[in-house]
């Protein structure tokens, strides 16, 4: 390439003194051609490759990560949980240990090439420690034994720190929505000045003009126990809480890639926790900052529920969001207060709670059901242990003794309702395991029973009789005294 102090050369002696083309060629010892694009071009030349440049370092990895992107197009890959550079370069360092040894810039840079994406650009914001977290729910896919399953992930992010929450709950319902704040502000351990949002149907009945809104009564409530303000991002723009929208995306591609398998999803919770805490210790100095800018925590945690009056069905059922629950017998056709929290449903009397049942989310055929609350009736009506749904749905064991049972006598239901009103009395994991150790097969109550009781404390020693007792005996008893007080009596 002809360097730039050429050029300058070669256009001055010919547009200042003149100099014939020919001339400079000779001169220069370019070709004329040469001559006629520097005169024509006064700008510095550029060189274009005539081979790719040799990449050594990336060779041997550049099919892996070809493949890894064209896994992310298969269906069933959710497409926000798809590989990232980052998540890319930290999947070669974990399973490529000793051999993979390229920068991060440069898996980003390869990366960008081989999607032929452009960057997106972001407005950085910034707050005071303490002062503004911002939060939002996310949906992501998981595996619950093999089996996929969308779950919903509350995020919240402080700005200042950049430390993150999160934690998975089965439904972005409103009372999921007040939870994740109490989970999240006992996790920080203790609450911010403000939390922003975009303006989620759970939290917000009505936009008005600017910066107003019309807030759920039960947000409302949430901000009036923990004392913090809310604020609002314009309708459509939820890049004004870009840090906690990245941070959705954040959790979901570190926690989720590849797509977990778990068995439940509080083991899930398990890993978001565990994640969380390795990002915070991360940001050690901006997190004590952070964390002695917040507020201290209210004396007692925030009901975080949504409350209806029920009335009991004849069935000791009451329905609560297309789901039936039992309540004790006792309350058939009373109205009771459900409390329905994002996972559980509380069932109370005034101020006691008289059932407690897991949540369930979506229309169940099946009524869920807890046999202590049945068995005053089955007491009552012994015979409907046989048909009983609250019986059927107990574990097999439990089948094959009522089968056993109702098999050899035509009253054997009432002995196998002896051994369902042991529940009465011990825990429920107790009989169940006594009865496996005794065996199905000639099981009663009463083994079960006499297993499970507490086995008296020895006493000791006999009572020593005192020495001023010891001249003394009792004499035996002759009983043959009494036949004769019977005949004098017949006389």
């Amino acid at each position: 390439m002809i360097e730039m102090v050429t050029k300058e050369y070669i256009r001055k002696r010919h547009l200042v003194d003149g100099w014939s083309i020919r001339k400079l060629s000779k001169q220069c010892n370019v070709s004329r051609q040469t001559v006629r694009k520097m005169l024509a071009d006064s700008e510095i030349p550029t060189y274009t490759i005539a081979a790719p440049r040799p990449r050594p370092t990336m060779e041997r990895w550049i099919p892996v990560i070809e493949r890894w992107l064209e896994d992310d197009k298969k269906p069933g890959v959710p497409p926000k949980q798809r590989h990232t550079a980052i998540r890319i370069y930290e999947r070669l360092v974990e399973e490529y240990p000793g051999e993979f040894r390229a920068a991060e810039s440069t898996v980003r840079h390869w990366v960008r090439r081989l999607r032929g994406k452009t960057p997106e650009a972001f407005v950085p914001l910034a707050a005071d420690a303490g002062e503004l977290v911002e939060a939002d729910f996310g949906s992501l896919t998981i595996k619950v034994n093999g089996q996929a399953t969308v779950v919903h992930v509350f995020v919240m992010r402080m700005r200042y720190s950049s430390v993150v929450f999160a934690h998975a709950f089965s439904t972005e319902k409103l009372e999921a929505f007040l939870e994740g704040h109490r989970l999240a502000f006992e996790w920080l351990g203790g609450v911010p000045g403000s939390v922003r949002y975009d303006n989620p149907k759970t939290a917000v009945t009505k936009i008005l003009a600017g910066p107003a809104r019309e807030e759920h009564e039960l947000l409302s409530s949430l901000r009036a126990h923990y004392l913090f303000d809310s604020d609002f991002c314009r309708p459509g723009e939820p890049h004004e809480k870009g840090g906690v929208e990245n941070g959705v995306g954040y959790v979901r591609r570190h926690t989720c890639v590849p797509v977990p398998d778990v068995p439940s999803l509080a083991a899930f919770n398990a890993i978001l926790m565990a994640w969380c805490r390795k990002q915070r210790e991360k940001r050690g100095p901006q997190w004590e900052q952070e964390r002695a800018g917040l507020r201290a925590l209210p004396e007692h945690p925030h009901v975080c529920a949504v409350s209806h009056w029920l009335t009991v069905s004849k069935l000791c059922l009451v329905t609560f969001d297309r789901n039936r629950y039992s309540v004790p017998s006792m309350y058939v056709g009373k109205t009771l207060l459900v409390r329905a929290f994002a996972q559980k449903i509380d069932v109370l009397d005034k101020d006691r709670v008289v059932a407690t049942h897991e949540r369930r989310h979506g229309r169940q055929q099946q009524p869920i059901l807890e046999l202590e609350h049945y068995l005053p009736v089955l007491e009552r009506k012994p015979h409907a242990v046989t048909h009983a749904a609250v019986v059927r749905q107990m574990p097999e064991v439990y089948q094959q003794i009522r089968r056993r049972m109702t098999s050899r006598r035509p009253d054997g239901y009432k002995d196998f309702l002896q051994i369902l009103l042991l529940h009465r009395v011990f825990p429920a994991q107790d009989i169940l395991r006594t009865i496996e150790d005794i065996g199905v097969d000639g099981v009663t109550a009463d083994q079960i029973r006499q297993r499970l009781l507490p086995v008296p404390e020895p006493t000791g020693s006999a009572v020593a009789v005192p020495d001023e007792l010891r001249p003394f005996r009792l004499a035996q008893q002759n009983l043959a005294r009494y036949d004769s007080l019977t005949r004098g009596l017949v006389h």
